[in-house]
């Protein structure tokens, strides 16, 4: 056996992997499956969501398994009553405030895990108006549940345009660009890279939005040519852009 593996056991199932392996992947070696939303193939793994929290015995607490390297000897338990009790609520929590219609994977989890969103009844529930100023996408934060992973694609992961970032605080954060301006006065190129990560529909193709608002094929192209009639982004493509973006009556 080489010097560089480590042994664990991950519910109850010895196995072997590579030192500095995290825990989710060794769970995969060993055909068990983590529930993730934070985390992509295509991104960093940065332990934000907590749906993958397992528990390592002897440890206090539960440890994110995305960030949480492998060490000789653990006990993992990915399925025990604490773990389970934490994703529930991590889920109830999130779909008491952020629109999950459009997010089948956490629906399922929902389901998966008996999941009571009605628990927070009467709570706080993010409800920001739908930013559509351009015509390469909308952005819908009442669905956005803060995985951050548009941020991590437009960044050093992938595009390196940095226009997207954090903002506010508490209850109040939430997705942006720098200063809050439009996106086609950022650095984003339009690459689509974000919408194509986006785990719940709050980032969504500017013509896939017009279809779904019972307008016309014809229209939509028509729609979106005439909005970006000589307007540019700063460093990308002309943009389907007047006066920050038309409305659509469907």
């Amino acid at each position: 056996m080489s010097e560089e593996n480590v042994n664990l056991t991950i519910d109850g199932i010895p196995i072997s992997v590579p030192r500095g392996t995290s825990i989710l992947d060794a769970a995969r070696e060993a055909g068990i499956e983590i529930p993730i939303l934070c985390y992509s193939e295509a991104t960093t793994p940065k332990g934000l969501c907590r749906l993958c929290v397992v528990g390592v015995e002897g440890r206090r607490g539960l440890s994110a398994s995305c960030v949480t390297q492998v060490a000789e000897g653990i006990e993992v338990k990915t399925e025990s009553e604490e773990v389970i009790r934490a994703r529930r609520t991590i889920l109830e929590m999130l779909a008491s405030t952020v629109d999950l219609s459009e997010a089948p994977t956490l629906r399922d989890l929902i389901i998966q895990y008996d999941a009571q969103p009605e628990r927070f009844e009467g709570g706080a529930v993010r409800q920001p108006e739908i930013i559509d100023d351009n015509p390469v996408y909308i952005r819908d934060y009442a669905q956005c549940v803060m995985c951050w992973r548009c941020v991590q694609v437009c960044a050093e992961v992938a595009q390196y345009t940095f226009a997207l970032n954090f903002g506010g605080r508490g209850f109040n954060s939430h997705i942006t660009t720098y200063f809050e301006k439009g996106m086609p006065d950022t650095t984003c190129v339009f690459c689509g890279q974000c919408v194509g990560t986006c785990p719940t529909g709050a980032l969504k193709g500017k013509r896939e939005y017009l279809l779904e608002q019972g307008i016309a094929p014809e229209q939509v192209l028509e729609i979106t040519r005439i909005q970006g009639l000589g307007k540019a982004s700063k460093g990308g493509p002309h943009l389907d852009r007047i006066n920050g973006g038309t409305h659509v009556e469907s």
